[in-house]
Parts: structure tokens; C-alpha cells; sequence
């Protein structure tokens, strides 16, 4: 499942999109979100694809559209697009605004995620992360791996009873609930649809990118960044071997001009 092989398919295709998870793809893990950055090799990667003939780059996350912004130091005069929450905030805007959300689904929100950071205190350096349509518990920093399973089952619990309709997803180190049910799949379907892509190349590091990878149709690509089980037709080590990929990808994408 290495090598580039898979990917001179849609190295030559007339229009690509490339859509990339950020965190563990684009940019290590680290302990504090918000300081995530992608590595000097994958940013360098993503702007060569970004100005390649006929190729679109979408960054496709679980952060917050609001977050994602920030960690990926986008502006709007960038090229990029950005696919936020899963897939449930997209910027630019696709169409028409969404409808304003329901005040007692926020309200809701606002009574878990609480009733969640309770939880969390009692596991040393647990947290909550505040999201748009939910929380996320984090248990990266814990070091008792029983506190750890704990807070998690203790969340778990309270969600099967006060909320059994809202989405869980799974992560490194990382459990997450949400109101709203939209998945990287359907994320990397609008994208498709809205730049007319004649194929696709996703890459994720992470259980929650492989709703993405799973939804590829022939002629696509995926890309496992590290390991754990994959619908993925190629793997890579790491953040280097991808930002590697993604430049000879690039260079490639450029020979369209000629």
C-alpha cells in the first residue's frame, strides 16, 4: 500500500482535488490545539498544489471552521477551502447562509459540555474542548490511563442517556459528540460537486478520516498518513512521507501545462 504508483492515475486527470485532514497529516500532534501549525515541508507541499493547473486543495477537519482559520493561518485571499466541523461549516460558503440553529439544541450543547467539564476535572489534565455543534473530551496529556478510560466511560454514559441521537467519534486520544451528523464523506462529496473534480486524492491520519476514505470512488485515491486500519489504497509513515507525496504530486500537476 506505498509507493506512487496509485497516484500517477490522478497525478494527470484534468481537474483534482486534493483533500487533506489537518492535524497528524498536515501538522503534529501537539498538547495544545491551538498551537498546531503545518510542518514547513507540508505547508510548502499544499501552496505549490494550490497554484497547479486545473487542481483545487480543500482542508477538510473536525475543528471548528473558526479554529481551522486560525492553525492553518488562512486568510481570505488564500486559495484553499476550508471544510470545518466534519464537514458541517464550509468556507467559502457554498451557497445560501445555513439556517440559524435552534436555540435549545445550543442550550443543550451548553448543559453537556458543562455537565462533560465536571467530569473531566476529575481526571488530571482532561479536558473539554468547546465546539460548534458539541464538545470533545481530550486525554492526550493524562497520564493514568485508568483516569483516562474513566472520564471517557463516565461521558459516554451520560450522552447514551441525555443524548443518544448526537454523533460520536472516536480519535487519537480524543472523544467527541455532536448534534449535527455530517461526516468527512459528505464534506469531500460537496467539495467534488462544487469544483467539478475528475478524481479525488483524500489524506487522514485519524478513525474519523475513513468515513472519507471509505466514500472514494474508482479512480480516486487515499492516503493513510501512519497506521491503523484503512480503507486507504496507499500509506505513508508520517507528515514528511506525505508532504513528499503531496510536492512530487505538484511538480507532476504542473507538467499539465505542457
Amino acid at each position: 500500500m506505498s509507493g506512487w504508483e496509485p497516484i500517477a492515475g490522478v497525478a494527470r486527470v484534468p481537474r483534482l482535488l486534493v483533500a487533506l485532514d489537518f492535524d497528524g497529516t498536515l501538522s503534529p500532534l501537539v498538547d495544545e490545539p491551538m498551537a498546531a501549525r503545518m510542518s514547513q515541508d507540508a505547508r510548502a507541499a499544499v501552496e505549490a498544489l494550490a497554484q497547479a493547473p486545473g487542481t483545487t486543495v480543500a482542508l477538510v477537519s473536525g475543528r471548528t471552521l473558526r479554529d481551522l482559520r486560525v492553525i492553518a493561518e488562512y486568510d481570505d485571499g488564500s486559495p484553499l477551502l476550508l471544510a470545518g466541523s466534519h464537514g458541517a461549516e464550509q468556507w467559502p460558503p457554498p451557497g445560501e447562509a445555513p439556517p440559524p440553529v435552534d436555540p435549545l439544541l445550543l442550550a443543550q450543547r451548553d448543559a453537556l459540555r458543562a455537565r462533560a467539564e465536571a467530569i473531566a476535572a476529575a481526571a488530571d489534565r482532561a479536558w473539554v474542548e468547546p465546539k460548534e455543534f458539541g464538545f470533545a473530551l481530550h486525554t492526550r496529556l493524562v497520564s493514568d490511563a485508568a483516569a483516562a478510560r474513566g472520564a471517557q466511560e463516565r461521558i459516554a454514559a451520560l450522552m447514551a442517556a441525555e443524548a443518544s441521537d448526537w454523533r460520536r467519534r472516536d480519535g487519537h486520544d480524543i472523544l467527541e459528540y455532536a448534534f449535527r451528523a455530517e461526516g468527512k464523506d459528505g464534506a469531500v462529496a460537496r467539495l467534488r460537486a462544487q469544483t467539478g473534480a475528475s478524481a479525488v486524492l483524500f489524506a487522514g491520519d485519524d478513525v474519523t478520516d475513513e468515513d472519507a476514505l471509505r466514500s472514494l470512488q474508482p479512480g480516486d485515491v487515499g492516503v493513510r498518513v501512519g497506521p491503523g486500519e484503512t480503507a486507504a489504497t496507499v500509506r505513508v509513515a508520517g507528515i514528511p512521507e506525505l508532504a513528499a507525496l503531496l510536492t512530487r504530486l505538484a511538480r507532476e500537476r504542473y507538467t499539465l501545462r505542457e
